[in-house]
């Protein structure tokens, strides 16, 4: 979408950072040796205005439409900025600033598409009371590939960024609830695909928790609360369907986590090939052709 963030950052009077800004979120400060893990409070800082708060819930809503259609980077600061909306403060709009940093400093994403069988494959994560408020996040990477054990990765299609509503009580719940969410996001996708003449076989779901992995593929039988049994079973059910084959691979391999947690901004830039492609490559491409 050439010039759409040059366009809205003039609307919004956004001027171009002094120096360049690769996270679009503050990430949370990693005290290496520490005993205790705290939890994010919740903001002291004084409320917004009527004025600011409108400013914040419009640039939520005009990059939220860009972080669905191409530029997913964005959906996990936009998903943390939207949840405080209702009652902002200066913390709310020191990070939508921090935001508008970031997209005044890159380039105009890109997502590149590779030939496919059109089978849909998925990655499932969650970061376990990541959130303030003791909430949990999800995040979910799905792409069209071929029809094998592991399916390589492609342009995504659609990506996930979710503050699980629940307060989950345990990192294995908070994993099944994310695999809950995607795999209800994927049963329409795959009537989609099937509607347009493209079989599904089940739709690999990878996880990358042990304990998820054996509890959905009967290895593991828990003890579970009401709500972690509704998923449990509604999961177990669809993949007796044959909708889905749920699998488990190492954290550094589930493409999902990225959309779990705020990340460094030395890991935005180590990542981004793995999601968009940057100009000059497109360029060599278009070269090449």
């Amino acid at each position: 979408m050439p010039g759409y963030v040059s366009k809205a950052l003039k609307q919004f009077q956004h001027e171009m950072p002094k120096v360049k800004q690769d996270a679009p979120y503050p990430s949370a400060r990693i005290i290496y040796g520490a005993k205790k893990q705290y939890a994010t409070e919740k903001s002291k800082a004084p409320l917004l205005n009527a004025k600011e708060k409108k400013f914040i819930q419009k640039v939520c809503g005009k990059f939220l439409f860009l972080g669905r259609a191409v530029d997913s980077t964005l959906l996990c600061p936009i998903s943390a900025i939207a949840s405080q909306s209702s009652k902002p403060t200066k913390d709310t709009m020191a990070q939508t600033m921090q935001l508008l940093d970031y997209l005044a400093s890159q380039e105009d994403a890109v997502i590149t598409y590779n030939a496919s069988e059109m089978i849909l494959a998925a990655h499932s994560d969650a970061s376990y009371l990541s959130e303030p408020e003791a909430r949990s996040r999800a995040g979910g990477h799905f792409f069209l590939s071929s029809n094998a054990e592991i399916p390589p990765n492609n342009g995504a299609v659609l990506n996930i960024a979710h503050i699980i509503k629940h307060v989950m009580s345990s990192a294995t719940e908070a994993e099944l609830g994310a695999l809950y969410i995607m795999a209800r996001e994927a049963v329409y996708i795959r009537i989609i695909l099937e509607e347009m003449g493209h079989k599904q076989p089940p739709t690999p779901l990878q996880t990358d928790n042990s304990m998820a992995d054996g509890v959905l593929n009967g290895k593991i039988q828990p003890k579970r609360t009401k709500a972690m049994d509704m998923r449990f079973h509604w999961l177990r059910d669809r993949e007796c369907q044959q909708q889905f084959r749920i699998y488990w691979r190492p954290g550094k391999l589930d493409y999902a986590d990225y959309w779990t947690k705020h990340h460094p901004a030395k890991h935005h830039k180590n990542i981004h090939n793995e999601f968009l492609t940057h100009m000059i490559m497109l360029e060599m491409l278009r070269q090449e052709q």
